[in-house]
């Protein structure tokens, strides 16, 4: 019972979980925007598809992916709400820093610092709500943390679309010291400046207290070491699921063409995509992700142990008829439509993928393993979708976008596809073996 006194209230700990989404969005806020305004900055900085490709994908995944593992053992061992909060100020900062670039390593230095601000959120935030709530209880908080996968993406569309709606009604827009910029250009600033607020309120939270599990081994200190070996001894378990995350990442991450898809395919300013894809995201993200946490813990609690991977499985298997469908329509409507499918899949695998990997994972080196996570997922998703999709373009020609498009949910969803007996056969033993170790 005493263990039970451990966690926060559950009202302080569902604040924490808003205050971390909040970060959440605005994180993705700041990595979603380049992809609106692909156009204009190609155009005022000629550039070229492997180029842009490069600057939605690797620039920002080279220091988010090689800082993570370092920032998850600092979450394990270090005060976790300064760490974030240092985090948004970073990315805040850069992503506003973007507005200035008039070149492409300019942009591309800048697109390295959001990641680097931004590695600090994912391994933080979920050791701290795997420590705020019992793991009967973590499903609908995780799920409505990673809820803002597609409400920062939806909130990002809005504030674009209302930015370049409105610069077009100017003459000529001007800041202060900064001078006569372009619209792409202010919208960048707007969208990096309210982190630099949440920065700060961040260092008013409390650090949640470390929850101890009960574990074979009589190691008791988090080690980088102990993590590499926990993961080592069942590669075959994480390799496995990894692969369907990994999936819908590089789905998610290609969509970063979708804007000037829609302008070159059917004739779509990027406004108007913004905004109709601002209804999609902002409709069906966040109630897919909240229905999908729910029905987690209802199978989890009727003894489906295998339930996070189940769900995630499932909604990875949508991602690929649809990814592929969508760029493919005779229409920009039809494409919206196959569109909403897909939303449908990228959210069910975003909300389960994270509470599945914390369930075969011991408690002291979650921040790691959760920083091993995103590393993988995160550059599986930065290093193939986006430049894959440039480089298909610039080959097969920039006129041809959504040919470049469909083919990436083909050429990695279906190999994946055929690991599903193999994953959950794994899974399901991992499960098994923790279930009898902690009887013990």
């Amino acid at each position: 019972m005493s263990g039970e006194r451990q966690y926060p209230t559950s009202r302080y700990a569902w604040y924490m979980v808003v205050i971390l989404t909040l970060a959440y969005i605005l994180s993705f806020v700041d990595r979603y925007i380049l992809g609106l305004l692909i156009e204009p900055i190609k155009a005022d900085l000629e550039l070229t598809d492997t180029q842009i490709g490069w600057l939605l994908g690797p620039a920002f995944a080279i220091f988010y992916a090689t800082m993570g593992l370092p920032l998850g053992y600092a979450a394990d061992r270090a005060r976790r709400t300064w760490i974030v909060a240092a985090g948004i100020f970073i990315w805040s900062f850069a992503t506003a820093a973007s507005g200035l670039a008039s070149k492409f390593w300019h942009m591309f230095a800048a697109r390295m610092s959001v990641g680097v601000g931004e590695a600090t959120l994912g391994p933080c935030a979920m050791s701290m709500i795997a420590d705020s709530f019992p793991r009967e209880r973590r499903g609908r908080p995780i799920a409505f943390y990673t809820a803002a996968l597609s409400v920062g993406a939806g909130i990002a569309s809005l504030v674009s679309a209302s930015v370049l709606t409105w610069a077009k009604t100017v003459p000529e827009i001007s800041i202060p010291i900064v001078g006569a910029v372009a619209p792409w250009q202010l919208t960048f600033f707007i969208v990096g400046a309210p982190g630099l607020l949440l920065a700060v309120l961040f260092l008013t939270l409390r650090e949640p207290k470390r929850q101890v599990q009960v574990q074979t081994s009589a190691k008791t200190n988090s080690t980088f070491g102990m993590m590499l070996s926990h993961v080592g001894d069942r590669w075959y378990v994480y390799a496995s699921f990894l692969a369907f995350p990994c999936l819908m990442t590089i789905n998610a991450y290609m969509q970063g063409w979708y804007a000037p898809m829609f302008e070159r395919t059917w004739g779509w300013p990027a406004e108007k995509y913004a905004l109709v894809n601002a209804v999609v995201l902002l409709a069906v993200g966040p109630l897919t992700v909240n229905v999908a946490g729910w029905l987690n813990d209802k199978l989890y609690a009727a003894g489906r142990r295998d339930a996070p991977l189940v769900i995630l499985i499932c909604g990875a298997a949508l991602i690929i008829p649809t990814g592929i469908a969508a760029p493919l329509m005779p229409s920009a409507e039809l494409a919206f439509a196959w569109i909403v499918f897909n939303t449908v899949g990228i959210a069910t695998a975003s909300a389960t993928g994270v509470t599945g990997l914390l369930n075969i994972t011991p408690s002291e080196i979650r921040g790691q393993v959760s920083a091993l996570y995103y590393l993988t997922i995160s550059m599986a998703g930065l290093f193939l979708g986006p430049p894959t999709v440039g480089y298909l373009s610039d080959l097969w020609g920039n006129d041809k976008l959504n040919l470049a498009t469909a083919a990436v949910p083909a050429m990695y969803g279906i190999p994946i596809l055929l690991l599903i007996p193999f994953a959950l056969r794994a899974y399901r033993r991992e499960i098994a073996a923790q279930t009898a170790s902690t009887k013990h």
